[in-house]
């Protein structure tokens, strides 16, 4: 009986042990011009290995603001599961498109944390040969985006100092993000939504309509090639707030292109992911492991 008992708590330290309430690298300046919005926090799985594989979460708040400072949700749901399966997890702040700057400051910013991250890797403990990327709401549209835009220069911008160096993205999750919102509110009106007028897309702050070239710009299909990297895109059905359709866009354009890609439908989550996350952590997780192997293996 003390023997089971002992076995019970080793086990509860040892998965304690690999849980992380406080970053190990705190209000990293990525953009180098001291602003907040261009900070991130990076967790960790334990001092014992030199180096390891790297997973970038990106917060959803409309690209009206970030907050890095990971809630005990947050850490459920992407820090713990990532660093007790040795992932090093980096949350990051962006520009907000209604207080910093417009689109395409915003996956500049992102670009610049995965650049920032590589030339830093040896003094922050991170294997970057492997980056993966992830992100709920506007956050899932900046990991799509800088998922298949990777070597695009059009969207890299110059944020930051080191711009020798590649934000390349080795594999996306991406939690019911939006896409192609030039067809946005068409979708949400087909799901029965009502509009009495045209809405404003925060991250132009302007109209679809009158910022055209901008909207294309955005869109992550837009930058799909044949190297693209591989995709989990995670909606519920019946999501009011980023109808379905953008995640399903998004997934037959991998497709037809060849890239590897899994959109998994849920029909009992809702747009904040108090269900829907949570719910999926494992499948994010797998899907970071296993692509990471597959990368080694090859």
């Amino acid at each position: 009986m003390n023997r089971v008992i002992f076995s019970f708590f080793l086990a509860t330290f040892i998965v304690q042990s690999q849980c992380s309430n406080f970053p190990d690298f705190v209000n990293i300046d990525y953009g180098g011009e001291k602003r907040i919005s261009q900070f991130m926090d990076i967790y960790l799985p334990n001092r014992n290995k030199d180096s390891y594989p790297m997973v970038i979460v990106i917060h959803g708040s409309g690209w009206r603001a970030n907050n890095k400072k990971s809630s005990d949700y947050g850490r459920n749901v992407f820090v713990n599961p990532l660093i007790q399966k040795n992932f090093a997890v980096a949350i990051i702040n962006h520009r907000s498109s209604t207080l910093d700057s417009i689109f395409p400051a915003q996956i500049h910013d992102v670009k610049a944390a995965i650049r920032y991250l590589r030339a830093k890797a040896k003094d922050l403990n991170l294997d970057t040969s492997f980056i993966g990327i992830t992100g709920y709401s506007s956050g899932g549209h900046l990991a799509a985006l800088a998922g298949t835009s990777s070597y695009d220069q059009s969207v890299e911008g110059n944020v930051g100092e080191f711009l020798n160096f590649s934000s390349h993205i080795d594999a996306v999750v991406d939690f019911y993000g939006p896409t192609d919102m030039s067809v946005f509110d068409d979708c949400l009106k087909r799901m029965g939504k009502d509009f009495k007028s045209p809405r404003k897309i925060p991250l132009f702050d302007n109209f679809v309509d009158q910022v055209p070239k901008e909207v294309q710009r955005a869109n992550p299909i837009k930058y799909i090639k044949e190297n693209s990297p591989p995709f989990l895109i995670f909606h519920d059905e019946n999501d009011l707030t980023v109808p379905i359709c953008q995640s399903k866009i998004l997934h037959e354009a991998l497709i037809k292109k060849g890239i590897n890609s899994e959109l998994i439908i849920d029909k009992n989550g809702d747009h904040c992911g108090n269900n829907l996350m949570p719910h999926h952590t494992s499948k994010m997780v797998n899907f970071f492991s296993t692509t990471l192997k597959s990368k080694y293996e090859n």
